[in-house]
C-alpha cells in the first residue's frame, strides 16, 4: 500500500503526468518488491507563488522526513 505524492509547478501535460506516475510506480515496485496493484500516485500542481507556502510547510518544515533534500531556493522560482 505505498502511496507516492508528487507536488510540482503547473505546466506539465496529462501525458507527462501519466508517464511520471507509471515510471515512479515501476521504480517503487522494483525498490520495495511489491506489486503495482498496491501502489497509488497523486499529483498536485502549484503556481510558483503557491509553491512558496508548500515548500515552507511540506519540505523545509519536514526536513527530518526527506530522503532527497532540495538543492535550490524556492524564491528563485518567482
Amino acid at each position: 500500500m505505498p502511496h507516492i505524492s508528487v507536488k510540482m509547478l503547473k505546466g506539465r501535460t496529462e501525458e507527462q503526468k501519466k508517464a511520471a506516475a507509471a515510471k515512479l510506480t515501476a521504480a517503487l515496485c522494483d525498490a520495495l518488491g511489491c506489486g503495482d496493484s498496491h501502489v497509488t500516485v497523486s499529483i498536485e500542481d502549484f503556481t510558483a507563488q503557491e509553491w512558496q507556502d508548500v515548500f515552507a510547510e511540506d519540505i523545509a518544515g519536514k526536513s527530518d522526513k526527506l530522503y532527497k533534500k532540495p538543492s535550490y531556493d524556492p524564491k528563485d522560482l518567482l
